[in-house]
């Protein structure tokens, strides 16, 4: 397992399907400044791209060091690692406002992070210190930071596409410009929540992206084994009258770009898209499982086109000097190693707070 260059991890698993093999190269065609709007906006430059770069190395680095920490039995539970979907999370949140709001499953670490959350938070939270994102209450698959907008991790397949369609639609009622935005797996496109959402956010035209982090994988089953249509999300979409796209996943400038254009049709009032982002997973499905199943030239295709590798070649032809690259390197590195070993000296809970949150006062009186 590479950890200082953030290369990609090979030892236990990835492989799209035949069919969804990645195009060669042309995805990494460099776009120096022609790309992107962090912050829901503003033209991306060369030194915005080095640090959505940066954003997505600490990613990498801060997955790295769940995996070892999980091997060393400091996580409580099971982990669901996103290595590899950096840039779908770091690209979208950097079209995005302040004050969107999004939602993940539980393969969340990056949106969390990509949200606003520290990776301290993170790791102390799935080790289950009380300096934890949810004070040791929802461990690594519920990780949630509401102050940022980033309104919950879900572990029920699905369940939580009709739950941001309300959150679009407290947004349209209150006029306040915001949008709502579900990321799902591929799997999740033949569960009834996804049909159910699509169809009331058309119905509605509310201001609500669903985009499907297609890895070619529903847990162990190949997406395309079960599915009657190529694109599981993007091709269901027409059914409901909804605008979508299949992107490159990988390409951090590519995600930004059709989330913008998405985000800014939402808010104009144009309703719903639907946005399927081809993307890998480095590990397994969660750490139980070595990902024996994919073939292992599909994993080394999909591995020569890591997000980070990708967004380097970007950053080279913007002529971004690879000392700073470095640097940005170097400083994720120091930002994971001080996170980690903050959450290892970090307090367990406090069992005084064990029945805090239930409701949205922060008590737990029962009420009739």
């Amino acid at each position: 397992m590479e950890t200082d260059t953030l290369g990609a991890a090979a030892d236990d698993g990835a492989s799209p399907a035949a069919d969804a093999s990645p195009a060669a190269d042309d995805g990494a065609s460099p776009a120096a400044d022609d790309g992107a709007s962090p912050a829901g906006g503003a033209s991306l430059d060369s030194g915005g791209l080095l640090g959505l770069y940066e954003q997505m190395a600490v990613i990498r680095r801060t997955e790295q060091a769940a995996h070892d920490l999980f091997l060393a039995g400091l996580v409580k539970g099971t982990t669901h690692l996103a290595a590899g979907h950096e840039a779908v999370a770091v690209g979208a949140s950097a079209a995005l406002r302040p004050d969107d709001y999004v939602f993940a499953t539980y393969r969340g670490h990056h949106h969390a992070m990509a949200r606003g959350a520290t990776p301290e938070e993170c790791l102390a939270e799935l080790m289950s210190k009380g300096t934890g994102l949810c004070k040791a209450k929802g461990g690594s698959m519920h990780l949630t930071k509401a102050s940022a907008g980033m309104l919950g991790s879900y572990a029920i397949v699905g369940a939580h596409l009709p739950i941001a369609a309300g959150a679009a639609w407290s947004a349209r009622l209150r006029g306040s410009g915001q949008v709502a935005v579900a990321f799902f797996g591929d799997g999740a496109t033949n569960i009834g929540a996804f049909h159910e959402a699509l169809n009331i956010a058309a119905v509605w035209a509310l201001p609500v992206l669903f985009i499907c982090e297609n890895n070619l994988y529903m847990e162990y089953t190949p997406i395309g084994d079960v599915t009657a249509v190529a694109n599981p999300a993007a091709d269901r979409a027409p059914g409901y009258g909804i605008p979508a796209d299949v992107i490159d996943g990988n390409d951090v400038v590519v995600v930004q770009e059709a989330v913008a254009a998405a985000a800014e049709l939402a808010r104009s009032g144009g309703g719903p898209t639907v946005l399927e982002a081809l993307t890998y997973r480095h590990f397994g499905h969660s750490r139980t499982d070595p990902g024996a199943y994919r073939p292992a030239e599909e994993v080394e295709q999909w591995l020569r086109r890591d997000p980070l590798e990708l967004a380097r070649a970007r950053l080279a032809a913007a002529g971004v000097p690879a000392d700073s690259v470095t640097a940005a390197d170097e400083r994720a590195k120091r930002t994971v190693a001080d996170a980690v070993a903050a959450a290892k000296a970090a307090p367990g809970p406090d069992p005084g707070d064990a029945l805090t949150d239930v409701w949205a006062d922060g008590g737990s009186a029962w009420r009739t």
